[in-house]
């Protein structure tokens, strides 16, 4: 079994900057891509950015050259750096992760976080 948590989400002014953070506990033997997707109230889920085990990023456009994915491989942890935060980033963010399970025949397992709560707002 494998599981991932988020933190970091909070209130947040315009302009302002948050981290968030999902780290993978359980029986993991390795991961491979992790990224980050976000849902506003009435939309769909989207990617936000997405990094491979070797370290490739992928953005959204809404939010390429503001926010950074990087992740520390001995932590299992992902993380976002979010800048120059604007109302339109106001979502719960899922963290995702691709995870070679060791209890499921080493199998790969595609995995999700309960969300943490951005709200960008004066």
């Amino acid at each position: 079994q494998v599981q991932l948590v988020e933190s970091g989400g909070g209130l947040v002014q315009p302009g302002g900057s948050l981290r968030l953070s999902c780290t993978a506990s359980g029986s993991i033997f390795s991961i491979n891509d992790m990224g980050w997707y976000r849902q506003a109230p009435g939309k769909q889920r989207e990617l936000v950015a997405v990094i491979t085990s070797g370290g490739r990023t992928n953005y959204a456009d809404s939010v390429k050259g503001r926010f950074t994915i990087y992740r520390d491989n001995a932590k299992n942890t992902v993380y976002l750096q979010m800048s120059s935060l604007k109302p339109e980033d106001t979502a719960v963010y899922y963290c995702n992760a691709d995870i070679r399970d060791y209890d499921a025949s080493y199998r790969y397992r595609e995995v999700w976080g309960q969300g943490t709560l951005v709200t960008v707002s004066s």
